[in-house]
Parts: C-alpha cells; sequence; structure tokens
C-alpha cells in the first residue's frame, strides 16, 4: 500500500503539473522594461479606455493595458464594463451596440466616445506596446477571442493578449500558438460572486494552467502572495504581471520583484 508520505507526493506533484505554463517565449521579451498605463493614462478629463487617454500614454512612453467587448455587429469596442451605466451612464449594454452607436456613447461626460479597437490601433501605430484584455460575456468567448486575433494578426506592433475567462486564453493557444497569451487572476473566493466557488477556486491558484499554458499570469498586486502564484513563477519560471499599482511604492516592489507593472492614478 502507498504509505501517507508517498501519497502526498504523488498529489504535490500532480498540483505541480497542473501550474505549468509555457515558458521561454521568444516574444515575452517585447513586453518587458516597460510600465503599462492601465486603460490608458486616465484623469478626469481623459476618461479610461478613451482615444485621449491612449494617445497621453503613447507620449509618455508607457505601454497600454486596454479592454475589448465583442459588439452586435461584429466590430470590437474598447470599454472595461459590459454594462454602460457607469462609464456612459446609459442602461444598455456594449454587446447590444454597433459601430454606429460609439460616437452617441460619450465618456464620463466628456467629449470622448467608446473607441472601435481598429481605430486605437491605428493611433498607437506601433510605439508601445499592448497589453489586450479580452472580455466574455455571455457565452461569446470563442466568438470574442477569434475576432480580436483575427485583427491582431495584421497588426504588427508588440502585443500580448489576456482574459480571466481560461476558455479564452485555451482558445488563442489552440487557433493563435504564436501570440504571447496570459491568464488573469486574483483571489476571488474573498468576494461575493456569481461564478461557483469550485471555479473561483481552480482560477484563485491558477489550476487551469494546464488547459491554457500561458506564457504569464497577471495577478493582482495584493493577492500576489499565494502558493500557486508562487510556484508558477518560481518554479516554473512563467512571467508575471502586476495590476493594478496606485503608487511609487507598489510600483517599485512590483519591478523589483521582477513583475510587468501596470499601474493606475500615477506616473512611475
Amino acid at each position: 500500500m502507498i504509505d501517507m508520505l508517498t501519497a502526498l507526493l504523488i498529489i504535490f506533484g500532480i498540483y505541480l503539473l497542473l501550474l505549468h505554463g509555457r515558458v521561454k517565449c521568444p516574444k515575452l521579451k517585447n513586453l518587458r522594461g516597460w510600465s503599462y498605463a492601465h486603460r490608458g493614462l486616465h484623469n478626469e478629463s481623459n476618461p479610461e479606455n478613451s482615444m485621449a487617454a491612449f494617445r497621453r500614454a503613447v507620449e509618455a512612453g508607457y505601454g497600454i493595458e486596454l479592454d475589448i467587448h465583442l459588439m452586435a455587429d461584429g466590430n470590437l469596442a474598447v470599454i472595461h464594463d459590459s454594462s454602460l451605466q457607469r462609464t456612459v451612464g446609459l442602461d444598455k449594454h456594449i454587446e447590444e451596440m454597433t459601430a454606429a452607436d460609439l460616437p452617441h456613447c460619450k465618456l464620463a461626460g466628456t467629449q470622448e466616445c467608446i473607441p472601435l479597437f481598429t481605430d486605437v490601433l491605428k493611433m498607437v501605430e506601433r510605439r508601445v506596446p499592448l497589453i489586450v484584455e479580452i472580455k466574455a460575456e455571455g457565452g461569446n468567448h470563442n466568438a470574442v477571442s477569434e475576432a480580436v486575433c483575427a485583427v491582431l494578426k495584421e497588426y504588427q506592433g508588440v502585443y500580448c493578449v489576456e482574459s480571466f475567462d481560461p476558455r479564452v486564453v485555451s482558445y488563442v493557444r489552440k487557433h493563435y500558438p504564436g501570440f504571447v497569451r496570459g491568464q488573469l487572476a486574483h483571489n476571488s473566493l474573498r468576494e461575493k460572486s456569481s461564478v461557483p466557488i469550485f471555479l473561483r477556486f481552480l482560477l484563485t491558484y491558477n489550476l487551469m494552467n494546464f488547459l491554457t499554458l500561458p506564457d504569464f499570469i497577471a495577478y493582482r498586486y495584493c493577492d500576489r502572495k499565494n502558493l500557486s502564484n508562487f510556484l508558477c513563477r518560481k518554479f516554473w519560471g512563467i512571467q508575471g504581471v502586476s495590476w493594478t499599482l496606485t503608487d511609487e511604492k507598489q510600483w517599485k516592489t512590483a519591478v523589483d520583484e521582477g513583475w510587468i507593472p501596470i499601474f493606475e492614478n500615477f506616473t512611475p
């Protein structure tokens, strides 16, 4: 019979295998050495995920993190929330909208409107790297993943894709293996959520990595010290990305620890 120690070693070995990602992706080096402005370099007059915020980031020499949703007409909108209530004051969801609606969707009471992803890429013009978060809503994970990747494969700049949804990361792994891909994560067990607790446990502890084989783990800064995240980085050598850093001390700590930094509400 297997003794207790042997059983524990086997269980720990399986645990380590579940955490495995893809390491030594050659394109990953192009994303290192930059600080990334979370939703652009935004402030009160230049709203998050606006063309103005993205221009400011480019002009200041920062990389950009942004969020993508798939709209009803197949176009891609750059906005964080599915609901337009917080950002636009409109009781609708971006997935119901079309490109023709976007000029009427003014952000935070300014003249800035929700931009199309293609327009952002044209403006950036390969000058800074991009971290593109794919937002899957209502089971559209394959459709939004394909739409984003189809646009990015024609873009000649430096970029990576990431998502909280492992189905998105898995889709990118299967259909676009040359893309740098990352799994977003945080300690979701601390929060109320409609997501089943078992799934939140798997995501919190990076136990879906064996399906997605991420090149990097983008983990929330305040939650970064869990065991799985430590093992992903120190045992398997997976690159860490830290979000969202809100002051110089957090930024310096993240950089010193080897994380790629995503910052907001200050400039490092």
